[in-house]
């Protein structure tokens, strides 16, 4: 009896149930009251840890097990191996599988997708080949599945050329995998294609389902939709593919690993634009359990963007700061190198920017050949031509590439260093003599070598070139003739020789009427033949038809008003201020002189209304005597000052309408 008088059979009874009924916590207790009697039950032991497995208590369960390791002994090797992988700590997992003394089918289940999560592919792949050859239930097209994520990881992490393992795209799980592996191959039309025939596969699965609504459909296929608008970012259509992404990124799937994929492919189109919303978007990609989401690839794409991104907002230390951890996880990768190097050149620091890719270089020349094509075209922006041109003759991946042979030349004809030129030219051509001689890349090499000692005038150079192609094809009249000119200079009897060669001006000529030709209708230009001259005898010199007509000079037109018997003047081509008779303008004369003297009063009125200045002006007082009101005097006719009126008054002129200024307040 167990306490509180309930039986242990009827406790197992419970057990079973709660079992059968997915009722693990109610479980859980019972289990803890049959311990409570008998500590040292293992089949109470083991169904407690399947319990807190089920309830996602892997921590719990890892401990249960810990103290009754001696208990238990090896029967909760599954159990433990898988709490270990739930947890993250996979390599204690792969340990755990490994030490197993029997590996069952379960174990082999897990070992796959322990491998899986290690990025152990090949042995993956092993796994799961042997797994479905050798077993046969339901859980084979799970199986498949998986077997066919490993492919595409393979075809899209390590570049493996894709395997056709035979696995049917009944499912859209394994169409999407297909798809994927197409990717990585670089068929991106195919795997569009395919990701549309698995978007169609996932919809017609899940309509069967009633409890299945439009939004689970969606979310589902969100991961279909991400994939699809990467092989759109691929092929250059980034407005569909940004279209997508941001479809998903508002269905906030739970899957924190596509979230972190998707906001980092925005980033990567946002490049330098658009900033303020990729600070946004890189957040998603620090959510918690990224990291075990994401391929290391994928996660070190992810920082190598917020490094950039860092660079773009102008956040110099952080930028630093993450490029250097980068530089410590992946040290013989020259990405964080170029990104530090292009924050230096962004603070003008081009000097130290190139200090730091020569250590680089020297540290890992397996790996230096991008980093000194940098370097070069860092020594370029400086105008050090020269140290660019030792640079690029130092990488010897490309150092023999026509490209680079192309590059060099051209850099040196521009400091005019025609030896070091030809220098190149030379050890090019060696390098295909002893590789590929005789070839189209080595004849072309040649060719360009002595056309180039022929232009600066190296014929004695240029004639080892010439006679090497010319013996390549005797039949080559061009060659032969740049060899004859070459000799020419050089041994005219050489070239008298080489003359023999070149065939007869009869087969070199062409069976042409000129003259029709020139008629012709679609001629441009006909040459006129000149008349013949009766009764002259025409000089030698124009006896080919070249008479030259005098051209007829144009009578000059002469200006309006002009009176041709006048003499010109003869200081009619100087400036005016320059001539004889210039007296320079009069200044200080004004036609009008309004605005002095009384208000209203005008120019030719101020005179008269100056009762000083005339001779009868009356006195200002009346005589002794004599009354104002009977004075026999006659009345003036001049109108006063005051009582005039003006011509236009301010209030009557008319006003012109000004335009209305544009802007805003406080515009121009």
């Amino acid at each position: 009896m167990a306490s509180g008088g309930i039986s242990v059979a009827s406790l197992w009874t419970e057990v079973n149930r709660c079992g059968q009924n997915g009722d693990f916590t109610r479980a859980l207790k019972a289990l803890t009251k049959i311990l409570q009697e008998n500590r040292d039950d293992v089949t109470a032991v083991h169904c407690k840890i399947v319990c807190l497995v089920q309830n996602g208590g892997f921590k719990e369960a890892l401990n249960v097990m810990n103290t009754h390791s001696k208990l238990l002994g090896s029967e909760v090797v599954f159990e433990k191996a898988y709490c270990e992988y739930r947890l993250n700590r996979v390599e204690n997992a792969l340990k755990t599988i490994e030490s197993a003394p029997e590996q069952t089918d379960k174990l082999k289940e897990l070992y796959g997708q322990v491998l899986y999560r290690m990025e152990r592919y090949n042995d993956c792949k092993s796994v799961y080949t042997d797994l479905i050859r050798n077993s046969q239930d339901e859980y084979e097209e799970e199986r498949k599945t998986n077997l066919s994520a490993v492919v595409a990881s393979m075809s899209q992490w390590e570049e493996a050329p894709l395997e056709d393992l035979g696995l049917p795209e009944s499912t859209y799980e394994l169409c999407y995998n297909a798809a994927c592996a197409l990717i990585g191959q670089g068929q991106l039309t195919e795997a569009l294609s395919k990701l549309q025939e698995a978007e169609e596969l996932c919809r017609v699965s899940l309509a069967d389902d009633s409890d299945v609504t439009e939004e689970d459909i969606d979310s589902e296929l969100a991961v279909i939709h991400s994939q699809m608008a990467y092989v759109m970012q691929l092929q250059g259509r980034t407005d569909e593919a940004l279209q997508l992404y941001n479809q998903v990124i508002k269905l906030k799937p739970s899957d924190v690993g596509l979230l972190a994929v998707t906001a980092n492919n925005i980033i990567t189109i946002n490049k330098d634009q658009n900033v303020f919303d990729s600070k946004k978007k890189v957040k998603l990609t620090n959510a918690e359990g990224v990291e075990y989401k994401l391929a290391k690839k994928q996660l070190q794409a992810i920082d190598f963007n917020k490094s950039l991104l860092a660079m773009y907002t102008n956040q110099a230390e952080q930028c630093r700061k993450l490029a250097s951890s980068l530089q410590s996880q992946n040290p013989g990768h020259p990405r964080p190198v170029l990104i530090q190097v292009a924050q230096l050149c962004r603070e003008k620091q081009h000097s130290r920017a190139i200090e730091l890719l020569q250590q680089f270089s020297d540290q890992h020349p397996e790996s230096a050949s991008g980093i000194k094509l940098t370097m070069a075209q860092l020594y370029l922006i400086q105008g050090h031509v020269t140290k660019a041109c030792d640079v690029l003759r130092s990488i010897e991946e490309f150092k023999h590439k026509s490209g680079m042979i192309s590059a060099l030349v051209t850099m040196y004809s521009h400091e005019e260093d025609i030896d070091s030129a030809i220098e190149v030219f030379k050890q090019g051509i060696e390098h295909y003599q002893s590789k590929q001689p005789g070839s189209a890349a080595h004849l072309a090499l040649v060719r360009e070598a002595a056309n180039f000692k022929l232009k600066y005038g190296r014929k004695k150079e240029a004639i080892s070139d010439l006679e090497q192609l010319w013996k390549q094809n005797t039949n080559d009249i061009h060659t032969l003739a740049q060899l004859i000119s070459a000799y020419s200079l050089v041994d005219t009897d050489k070239a008298k020789s080489l003359s023999k060669h070149l065939p007869s001006a009869e087969t070199m000529a062409l069976n042409v009427d000129v003259d029709e030709l020139e008629n012709s209708h679609g001629a441009n230009y006909v040459r006129k033949k000149a008349a013949k001259v009766i009764g002259e005898n025409l000089p030698k010199e124009q006896s080919q038809g070249e008479i030259k007509k005098k051209k007829k000079k144009k009578k000059g037109k002469l200006p309006k008003n002009c009176d041709p018997k006048a003499t010109p003047d003869q200081e009619r081509w100087l400036p005016m201020r320059e001539r004889s008779y210039y007296r320079g303008k009069k200044k200080g004369k004004k036609k009008d002189t309004i605005g002095k003297g009384t208000q209203g009063a005008t120019a030719g009125a101020s005179a008269e209304l100056d009762a000083s200045k005339t001779a009868s002006s009356p006195p200002t007082s009346p005589r002794p005597g004599s009354a104002s009101g009977s004075s026999t005097a006659p009345a003036s006719n001049v109108v006063p000052p005051r009582q005039q009126k003006p011509a236009a008054s301010g209030a009557t002129r008319k006003k012109v309408p000004q335009k209305k200024k544009k802007g805003g307040k406080g515009g121009w």
